[in-house]
């Protein structure tokens, strides 16, 4: 009985670690009905795919009037679908090759992307005393800096892009978290049947 419990509550922060991870990209979908796109008008974000489908008797395309990148789909027969995952952010128009009519737009947002601050440390200088018996004493004080004023460009040159300094900065896994947590109850769950056992 006390391996089988082990034995489960050994195998649990296992398997938290390994579930897998939902995708972060989403799906749309466009229907080609009574010879108009519907929704006519969608945004997305970069990753994001879209799925068309005919639903009328008559054929119907997706052909890009405007955009960042040419997007044209087979021509898709009543019933049938084509899917098309978007990878540049954009005002894509589109229509129907064979019905110019039928018109829509999607937009592409791009994906939110966050810089971390960058952190330097401060230097130190150090600072010489002596004692009162002549020894010579060191002692590091932080030194405080400022940054120089920022100035900007009235040319047409391009922007300087700046170096980062890598940071320390690190995230816990929440899955590492629990995973941990899991596996201090399961170490006092077994400390307290050995106790038992040991009575």
């Amino acid at each position: 009985m006390t391996r089988r419990l082990l034995s489960i509550l050994l195998t649990i922060p296992l398997l938290a670690v390994l579930a897998p991870t939902p995708a972060m990209a989403a799906s749309q979908a466009v229907t080609m009905a009574q010879y108009a796109f519907a929704p006519a008008s969608l945004t997305v974000h970069v990753g994001d795919t879209i799925t068309w489908t005919n639903q009328d008797q008559a054929p119907h395309d997706v052909t890009t009037t405007a955009g960042p990148v040419a997007v044209h789909s087979p021509m898709l027969m009543t019933g049938q679908s084509w899917t098309y995952t978007f990878t540049q952010p954009g005002t894509y128009a589109y229509i129907c090759s064979i019905h110019p009519d039928m018109k829509a737009q999607i937009t592409v947002l791009a994906a939110p992307t966050t810089a971390p601050p960058i952190q330097r440390p401060a230097p130190t200088t150090a600072v010489h005393h002596t004692t009162a018996g002549g020894a010579p004493v060191v002692a590091a004080h932080p030194t405080t800096t400022t940054a120089p004023p920022t100035t900007t460009a009235t040319s047409a040159a391009p922007p300087v892009m700046q170096a980062m300094a890598p940071t320390d900065q690190s995230t816990l896994d929440p899955m590492l978290l629990v995973a941990g947590l899991v596996a201090a109850v399961a170490t006092l769950c077994l400390l307290l049947i050995a106790s038992r056992a040991a009575d």
